[in-house]
Parts: C-alpha cells; structure tokens; sequence
C-alpha cells in the first residue's frame, strides 16, 4: 500500500514538474523583457509607468491618431468658372480671432476662380487662397473661423526615424473617397526628386521624405502624420511609373512652416538669380547649337551659354562656355540642382562658383541679385 502511494506521489510530482516547465517556457518565450519595476512585459504590449506597473494592451490601432487630425483635414475643390477642375487635399494648421488657416499644394489651387472646402461633416464651404509658390508647390488657403472644426498638430520630420509608422489622410481619386486614411512606414528621408515646374522640363529639384503609405491623385496637399497624429510632411507627389509601386513623396513639414508667413500675407517670393543662361551638359544638340563643344568626360554641370548684363554674374570670371560643378561646394548635377541650390540664399548673398574651363577648375565670387520675370 505504501509502496502504490510513493508511486502516486512520484507520477503527480512528475506530472506537476513537466507542466509548470511547460508554463514557465511559455511565459518567456512570449516575453521581451522585465520593465524597472519587474513587470513581465509581453510582446507587443507596453507597460504604463504612472499607473504602478499595470500592463496596458496595445494593439497597434491608429484609431487615436487619426481621430487627433480627421477633422483638420478638408477635401479641396478647384473651380474654374462653373467646373471643377481638380481637387486634393489640406488642412488646417492654425486659426486666429477671425480665421482658419488651410495648408495644401500649390498645383491644387493654381488656376482656381474658387476654392470650396469639404469639410469631415461633409459641409462645403468657400475659402480664400492667400498666397502660393510653384517653386515650393505650398499653399495657404484661408477660411472663417467658425468653419473650423479641428486644427492639426504640427509635429518634426527631423526626429522620426526610417521605418517609422506613418500615415496619411485624404481624398484619393475625389469625392467618393473622401476622408480615407492609409498607412505605411517612412521609407526614406531626404530624397531629391526631379519635378516639372514649367510643364515641359525637369528643372527643379524638391528634398522630400518617401513612404510607402498608399498616396494617389487627390491625396496632393494633405498630411503625412506619424504614429502620435502629429504632421510632418505635406503630401506633394507621386511616382507613377507603371512598374514602380508604393512610393509617394512629402514636402517635410519643416521646410513648409519656414515659408509660411510670406504664404499667409501673399507675399511674392522674391528669389535670387546668378545672371546667366544655361545649358545642362548632356544636351549635346542645344550646346551644339550655341557652338559650344565640350570634352566627353564632363558628365554633370551646367553650360553657361550667356551672361547677363548688370547682373551678379557679369561682374564675376564667368563667360560662355564656362561649365558650372558646385555652389558654394554644393556640387550641381544640372539646372534643377543648381536652382535648388541657388534658391538657399537671398538676393545681395556672395557666393562662390566653381567651374571648370579649358579642362581646368576655377573658382570665382558672385553676388546674387534679384529675379524679374519677363
């Protein structure tokens, strides 16, 4: 009888070691780590210092974020006449005593007799364009305060990480559509993307953050958030190629705000100029053209085909034929890099030209006067 009882004991005990190894395997196998006070913490769940330890559930929902910016957020229509002729997106950044004001592109509203507003209630209101540049393709729209329902928080793209969570809302592919919100990850960070400001040429350049968040035509103009609902970028274009996926791009919400007064008072941008005409260095039938030939080496540059009379340039060593590398040791890959590069600095600013000429580099001092559309 003793002898069943030790064997009794024996098998329980055996049984009760297997299954709290089994137990304890799997407490830790779904544990990251210990928090300060001891607290198993398991995956995907964050632990709340202020509330003593107590493990609170995180199911990686951005319903929180998305309800901090939905409101902010309008649908923006472009009217020429009677028509619409487009529409994208926007949202307010700020208000005062009498109004709100609407961040969006440029190429939403260029060319509106009217603007409308749609707002997250589905109430069409009618806003005013204060000021816009093609060069930073940034708009402020303004509208009465009392048609405010929300207002954006503005956050930093400078502290966010690649891989981030981001997220995006708009109105893709219009009305129909309007208020939808797509998410992704921040895929890249101070990308240089080639754009058309002219319409027919590849002759301007845009820093701008990459994601992978599903950006498409009406999205123009609306936030890029990160995971706390904060703005920081401004959804400004998209590759289309037909094999290329998943890549839209956003204007860093820094580079926005720097502008922002001269938007909100309507303000033209005054921008700098060199003196010059140019030529990029791969367009072999234009040089030619102008009777300038160059050596087969020279892969990046610009030509400078003519200088100015009474400009920056004139009064400095520069001369047809001259080939332009760097600004201010900036090198320039084209005209769409030097405008880019150009365009950092303000009219009466000295800066210093590297060129090359007769297969050699030289350096001269230019002093930028001010551009004058013909």
């Amino acid at each position: 009888m003793k002898k069943n009882n030790s064997l009794n004991l024996i098998i329980c005990l055996f049984i009760a070691f297997i299954g709290g190894g089994l137990l304890m395997y799997y407490i830790f196998y779904n544990t990251d780590a210990l928090d300060n006070s001891g607290t198993t913490v398991a995956s995907g769940i964050n632990t709340c210092k202020s509330c003593n330890g107590t493990v609170i559930v995180n199911d990686g929902s951005l319903s929180a974020a998305v309800d901090k910016i939905y409101d902010a957020v309008m649908m923006v229509r472009n009217y020429k006449g009677d028509q619409i002729q487009s529409t994208g997106s926007g949202f307010v950044y700020k208000t005062d005593d009498k109004y709100g004001y609407l961040l969006t592109n440029h190429h939403v509203v260029d060319g509106a007799t009217k603007i409308t507003l749609i707002r997250s209630d589905d109430q069409e209101i009618e806003g005013e364009v204060l000021g816009s540049d093609s060069y930073l393709d940034l708009a402020v729209v303004r509208i009465a305060k009392k048609d405010v329902l929300d207002v954006a928080s503005i956050g930093t793209s400078e502290n966010s990480k690649l891989g981030d969570t981001v997220f995006t809302v708009g109105s893709p592919l219009g009305y129909e559509y309007r208020g939808t919100v797509t998410d992704g990850i921040l895929s890249g960070k101070d990308r240089m993307v080639t754009v058309s400001i002219s319409g027919n040429s590849d002759d301007y350049v845009m820093k701008v953050l990459q994601t992978n968040a599903a950006v498409n035509p009406g999205n123009s103009g609306g936030p890029l958030l990160n995971a706390e609902g904060e703005v920081i970028g401004i959804i400004s274009l998209k590759l289309v190629e037909t094999q290329v996926e998943n890549m839209g791009f956003a204007i860093p919400i820094e580079y926005a705000m720097s502008h922002i007064e001269n938007l909100e008072k309507g303000n033209a941008l005054v921008r700098p100029m060199l003196g010059i005409s140019m030529i990029n260095v791969n367009d072999t039938y234009s040089l030619y053209r102008s009777g300038i030939m160059l050596d087969k080496s020279i892969t990046d540059g610009v030509v400078v085909v003519e200088v100015s009379k009474d400009s920056g340039a004139s009064k400095s060593d520069l001369q047809k034929g001259d080939v332009i590398i760097k600004l201010n040791d900036e090198k320039i890959a084209n005209y769409a890099y030097l405008r880019y590069e150009l365009y950092k600095y303000n009219v009466g600013d000295t800066i210093t030209v590297t060129y090359l000429r007769d297969g050699k580099e030289h350096t001269t001092k230019v002093t930028l006067t001010e551009y004058k559309e013909d």
